[in-house]
């Protein structure tokens, strides 16, 4: 009866590890928003992913769907797939809510939060990816 008790939170451990450690799969891309995708990035090419871009890049952003989102600097468009998407923020009732006090970058790792401006609620959040910079090919 003691190594029963014993066994159970090790059970408990080694569930919740497993759960944490799977990752959501990236569903297919309607044809919609690859269509928006695709016209949003022509004649460009991929750079080398960065870790952070400022802030300033923040206030151009388009939404793709949950999976995707552009932020643009001039004639650079930073592509970001937030780790396990960004449930939600395709709808674009909510907006991006950075927690604690945001900082002059947005950064790989950072973790934004949703919330719905007219209902006042908390809608999830998501966990920012490396940028991809897109540029017009030479």
């Amino acid at each position: 009866m003691h190594s029963r008790s014993r066994l159970i939170p090790g059970f408990t451990v080694a569930i919740l590890l497993a759960a944490c450690s799977t990752t959501a799969s990236q569903p297919e891309r309607s044809a919609e928003a690859e269509a928006e995708l695709t016209k949003a990035l022509a004649g460009r090419v991929a750079g080398t992913p960065v870790k952070c871009i400022p802030t300033y890049r923040a206030d151009d952003m388009d939404i793709i769907d949950d999976w995707t989102i552009l932020f643009k600097d001039g004639s650079t468009i930073y592509v970001q797939n937030p780790r396990g998407g960004c449930p939600g923020i395709a709808n674009h009732r909510n907006i991006l809510v950075s927690r604690p006090i945001p900082s002059n970058q947005l950064c790989s790792g950072d973790i934004q939060h949703l919330f719905d401006p007219v209902s006042r609620i908390g809608g999830g959040a998501c966990v920012f990816s490396d940028f991809v910079p897109y540029t017009k090919a030479s």
